[in-house]
């Protein structure tokens, strides 16, 4: 009891400060201490969750169902589920109880790189990561582990086999009736080639660079007797693997030589002839822009009607003059066809062509070019003409004429940009005319399938 009494005698003069009214205002008492615990908390660091991305997940996974029922991969799955691939797995050397690994389903490679082209993915490097982290590309590999370099090596060593599926696309077409060749348009367009403009060397310069690189070739053998014992045998084996390739490229590029020479029009142009010592087939062309820089001249022909790929060639040739001919053959190669009707611009006019076309059966729309001198219709027949040269120039001064002509644009070109643009035909990561049109093929193809999907075809 004295306690209590000490104790209130203490805290006496806090009560004396104190009025009556604060002494029972519960509020008063409430506010100031939501205000000493805000003050505190404002003090601390604030509470939240951080990312840890070094942390393990295990959790079941459904490749199945990672895509929508109709995802454009599981489409183009099915479609390539019913063509032949038997000289795919011909090539295949695991056979059976056989020793060796099993290689890789080419179903799962046809479909990867068909689905990477429609996404305009053209290298192996990028592929390969796309199967490690896309969901599409996770479920057209199914579990299988594929690197970039079967990648690339798939993409560019079955030009042939590609080019049989190609045919097998457009007999599924052509079989349901959406592909009669009623008129097709071919263009050209330059892509640029996997080779450096200072590349480009004239014969004295090839032969230095021959005699160096054979006296290169001779040295590696030679240190190949006496090996180095800080260097492994795989960086051996990379040495001469180097040096013997640039001989090689260099013997191309002397090769080719004469068949730059050939297409020069004057003894100068031939003296100063060049070829390229990284890519031979490659030639120096004017591009779209103005520039000049070397490139490859890829060949496409399209159904208007469709708007499906029926032709597919690559050239060095610079210009598109004399290629209705070999695009005409090709196409009938793939379909057992000639189109009636084909469109092509100013660039193809070559008087020779109009006449095989139409010994063929072939009626070609193509621009009549403007005559040098002043007053002379170009529409009439000239001294000299052909029946169906003649004929030519007359049909083109007719409405009608001009009226089909328009479709080539809205046809060839947009189809051609199309490639360009989205399908990996803006430039090329490969060598040599044969790579060039495996490439070419696969944007081809992929284009043709894209509008299966769109057409409804199973």
């Amino acid at each position: 009891m004295s306690s209590c009494r000490q104790g209130l005698a203490r805290n006496s003069h806090l009560i004396r400060g104190m009025s009556t009214e604060n002494l029972f205002d519960e509020s008063a008492t409430t506010r100031t201490t939501t205000q000493v615990q805000a003050e505190s908390m404002a003090a601390e660091p604030p509470r939240v969750l951080e990312a840890d991305r070094r942390q393990l997940f295990w959790q079941p996974r459904d490749l199945e169902g990672l895509l929508a029922a109709d995802h454009r991969a599981r489409a183009m799955w099915n479609f390539v589920e019913k063509l032949d691939l038997r000289s795919f797995y011909d090539s295949i050397k695991a056979r059976g109880s056989e020793p060796g690994h099993p290689a890789i389903d080419p179903k799962i490679l046809l479909v990867l790189w068909l689905y990477a082209t429609s996404e305009g993915v053209g290298s192996g490097r990028e592929l390969a990561r796309q199967c490690e982290s896309h969901d599409a590309y996770r479920w057209i590999c199914g579990g299988v582990t594929v690197n970039h370099h079967t990648l690339s090596d798939f993409r560019v060593a079955h030009g042939k086999k590609l080019d049989e599926l190609m045919i097998q696309i457009l007999a599924v077409l052509m079989k349901q009736g959406l592909v009669e060749l009623t008129r097709v348009a071919q263009d050209g367009m330059r892509v640029r080639a996997s080779a450096g403009a200072a590349s480009f060397r004239r014969e004295p310069s090839l032969q230095a660079y021959l005699q160096e690189a054979r006296q290169q070739v001779e040295e590696v053998k030679r240190q190949a007797e006496q090996p180095d014992t800080q260097q492994s045998t795989r960086e051996r084996a990379a040495t001469e693997r180097a040096a013997r390739e640039r001989e090689e490229r260099v013997a191309r590029a002397l090769a080719e030589l004469s068949k730059v020479r050939a297409a020069k029009p004057t003894e100068k142009e031939k003296a100063e002839a060049r070829a390229s010592t990284t890519d031979a087939e490659a030639r120096v062309m004017k591009m779209g822009d103005g520039g000049f820089r070397p490139a490859y001249n890829v060949q496409l022909a399209t159904d208007t009607e469709s708007r499906v790929i029926v032709g597919v060639r690559v050239t060095n040739a610079g210009g598109d003059q004399g290629q209705i001919d070999p695009m005409l053959a090709d196409i009938e190669r793939r379909t057992g066809n000639k189109p009636d009707e084909y469109l092509v611009d100013g660039g193809f006019v070559k008087l020779d062509s109009i006449d095989e076309a139409s010994a063929a059966g072939v009626t070609v729309y193509m621009p009549v070019p403007a005559p040098r001198k002043e007053k002379v219709d170009p529409h009439q027949p000239k001294e000299g003409d052909s029946q169906a040269v003649a004929a030519w120039r007359q049909r083109m001064a007719t409405d009608e004429a001009k009226e089909i002509y328009k479709q080539r644009a809205a046809t060839a070109e947009t189809v051609n940009a199309d490639l360009r643009h989205w399908r990996g035909l803006d430039k090329l990561n490969v060598r040599g005319s044969d790579k060039v049109l495996s490439v070419a093929l696969w944007a081809a193809i992929t284009y043709n399938l894209m509008r299966c999907i769109a057409l409804g075809v199973t």
